[in-house]
Parts: structure tokens; sequence; C-alpha cells
């Protein structure tokens, strides 16, 4: 299998000096269910978000595998007891793209959009094509991909690893973590034209400096008009920022650093996206930093007039709590944070799901729900999880399952 572009590393060593005191407790939660485990022709590597329509049907992407290896976009339906795994397209790394990262967004009428780091006709970039955004179109159950836009690696970015937020209008909204006027990512707008064309605008250009730089995987998260986000690095310390993007009426588009990662102790470095509570708090996760400098969850609180606290919620320690995450984390109905670390946890390392419970005292009590094992079960999930109407969450392996080469999993807590 060739290699793949802007993949995260496995390999950091989990020192056995880390500070042991975070051994914590399982939760009393049933293990997750494998409910499909590709293979080279179904497709491999599933660095993807899962999303859900209104019929329980999952969608996804896998990295690479499919007819020539350069990944899938894929459908799981619900069939009696099992899921039934559909290929909707194979990507080739041509004029359609290749490497699929993070998984589609849908639409109100069922078509699929999502981002391809490598392929499409535009530019001179280090690999073969800039990357593309494409459609996958349906028409009674028949899917058909077209490119809605080729990157061209100057500065509207190239290497589109993140996935796309969708507005009312049907504007799509996303970031790259390279290229633009300063080399490191954008964030862009695509605007549907009459007669079928799309038209991008980059609104932001990061410079790496107070602003951030290298726009993370995570979606943009729409609320109120108003996007919020993540970039990985850059900001006042490096450690990379939260910003809210906003429109004026005049047009403009206005990036406002929310908050500037600091370092260990403090979190730093966030690759997955964010999520709002119901009092309008932000949560998400850090890489690496906090406490042990095994990556955060934290949260950021708005305070009048404008400014956000932030708050680490849970430091990892390498030990078998995990470590590593980069992924977005999901509510339960009672308040409960749920989310996965890329690696760490007892065993081989493969990663867990941990919960965190809020207390009367304001603090939040870790807990490991599952530590992954490896084939066949699930092995390092890279990405967070989606909830169905029952109380069930669902989510991607990039390894393990029973050919080795990815899953998806069902966790009811």
């Amino acid at each position: 299998m060739g290699s793949t572009r802007f993949a995260h590393p496995v390999s950091r060593v989990l020192s056995v000096l880390a500070v042991m005191a975070v051994l914590m407790g399982t939760v009393s939660a049933a293990p997750p269910q494998v409910i499909h485990s590709f293979d080279e022709e179904g497709g491999e590597y599933p660095d993807s978000d899962l999303v859900m329509d209104g019929a329980g049907n999952i969608y996804g992407t896998t990295v690479t595998g499919g007819d020539i290896g350069s990944g899938t976009v894929f459908q799981l339906t619900p069939s009696g007891d099992g899921w039934t795994h559909t290929v909707l397209h194979s990507f080739t790394s041509g004029a359609d793209g290749g490497q699929p990262y993070k998984g589609v967004t849908l639409d109100p009428q069922g078509n699929l959009y999502g981002t391809a780091v490598v392929g499409g006709t535009g530019g001179a970039c280090p690999e073969d094509g800039c990357g593309v955004i494409y459609k996958l179109t349906n028409s009674g159950g028949t899917w058909t991909q077209s490119v809605i836009y080729n990157f061209t690696g100057g500065d509207d970015g190239y290497g589109p690893g993140a996935g796309l937020t969708i507005d009312p209008r049907g504007n799509l909204y996303g970031m790259t973590p390279t290229g633009g006027a300063h080399g490191l990512g954008v964030i862009y707008q695509l605007r549907p034209q009459p007669g079928g064309d799309w038209k991008l605008s980059v609104i932001h250009t990061f410079t790496g400096g107070n602003d951030g730089g290298a726009g993370s995987a995570g979606r943009l998260l729409l609320r109120g008009g108003r996007f919020y986000g993540v970039a990985t690095v850059g900001g006042e310390h490096g450690k990379g920022t939260a910003f809210e993007l906003s429109r004026a009426v005049t047009g403009t588009w206005r990036l406002k650093t929310i908050y500037a990662f600091k370092g260990q102790p403090d979190a730093g470095f966030p690759y997955g996206g964010l999520r709002f509570d119901a009092a309008g708090n932000l949560y998400g996760t850090t890489y690496y930093d906090g406490a042990y400098n095994y990556g955060t969850v934290y949260r950021l609180a708005p305070e009048p007039p404008g400014n956000w606290k932030e708050t680490v919620l849970h430091s990892f320690g390498a030990g078998s709590d995990g470590a590593g995450p980069i992924s977005d984390v999901v509510f339960d109905a009672a308040g409960n944070l749920y989310g996965t670390t890329s690696e760490g946890g007892a065993g081989c390392g493969c990663g867990t799901i941990f919960k965190l419970a809020p207390e009367d005292d304001g603090s939040w009590t870790e807990s490991i729900a599952h530590r992954f094992q490896g084939a066949p079960d699930g092995a390092f999930p890279y990405n967070g999880m989606v909830g169905d109407s029952q109380g069930s969450f669902y989510g991607a392996t990039v390894h393990g399952g029973s050919h080795g080469d990815g899953s998806v999993y069902k966790f009811t807590p």
C-alpha cells in the first residue's frame, strides 16, 4: 500500500515513566461491536468522521483501498441483524481526486460532499494533483461523483484534508492545512452558481501569527451565523488557536482568536473540531501538552464582553486512559462527554473510548469505556463518534477489524 498524505503517526512510544495516577477504572458499558471490517477491495484506512441519515444509513470514507487503492466513499445500510457495505465511489487519484480523509457531509437532498487531498486537474503540488472538492449525487439510489472544485496550490491552498460544513443556503466551507499566500493554509467558501458551477472564495488566509496556522482536520462548526474552529499551530504561544469567524454586513470576513493555547500544563496542538453544549460552551481535544504532554480535553466558556475562558477538563497521562486525542467529542442525554484517543490504553496501545462525567463541584471525572485491542477489535480511532436516536454511538478505526484494514463500530454506553 502506498504512502498517504497527512496520515496521523502511530509510532510515538508511550513512556513507562509517565505519571501513573491516571490509571482509571472502566465504566460499566458493553464493549463496542464491530459492525464492519474493511478489506483492500472495499477500502482501507477509514480515517473518517461518520454521518448518519434519517433512515439510519452511515456514510464515510477510506483513504486507501478500493478499485485501484486510492480510497472510497462508502455506505453502511442496516439490514436485519447486520449491516450491508456498499462502495459508492472508488477514487483513481486522477481527475476525480484521491485519498479522501475525514468523511463526507450530507445535504438536505441526500447528496454527499467531501474533499480529497491529491488528484484533480489544478496546479503543481508536491504530490500528483493539489486535491479536489467533490459531490456525490443520489438519483434514485444511483450515485454519481463529480468534482466541483480543483485546488491550484496557489492562494487557494492545497491538500484539503478536512471535512466540509454546509450552511442553510447550500454554501460549503472548509479549511486546508497548507498552501495559501503564507503557505499555512486557508479557510474557504464554495458557493453554487447558476448552471451548476461553483465559485471558491478564500475568506481567511492563515499567517502563523496570532490567528494560528494549518487549519485543523476538524470541521468548522456553524452556530448563530458564526463559524468556530481551531488551527493546529501558531498563535501567541505557537501551540495553536481556537477562533470565531464572522461576516460583516459589508460582506467581509473577520477572524477573531478566542483562545491561544499555551502548552504544558495547558492544552496544545488541537487537531479535532469543536462541540457546543446547551449553555454555549465549546469543547475539544488537543493531541499534545496538558499536565503530562499526552493531550487534553478542554472547555471554552464565553464571558462578557466577548471573551472566552479555557479550562483543561482532563490531561491524558499515557497510562491506561489513552493518549493523543485528535477527534471531537459528543454528549449523551445525561450531559456526559465521550471521545476517543488515537493511541494508548492497555495492551497494544491501540486507543480508547473515554467518558467525562460532570460533578456537582464543577469538576469532571474521567473513566474508560473501552480499550481497543486490535484485530478483530478496532485499533487506533482517529475520529470521534456520531450518535443515533437510540443513544448509541458509531465510530471508525483506521486499523483493526477482522482483516486489520480498519473497522466501523457501534458503542452503547
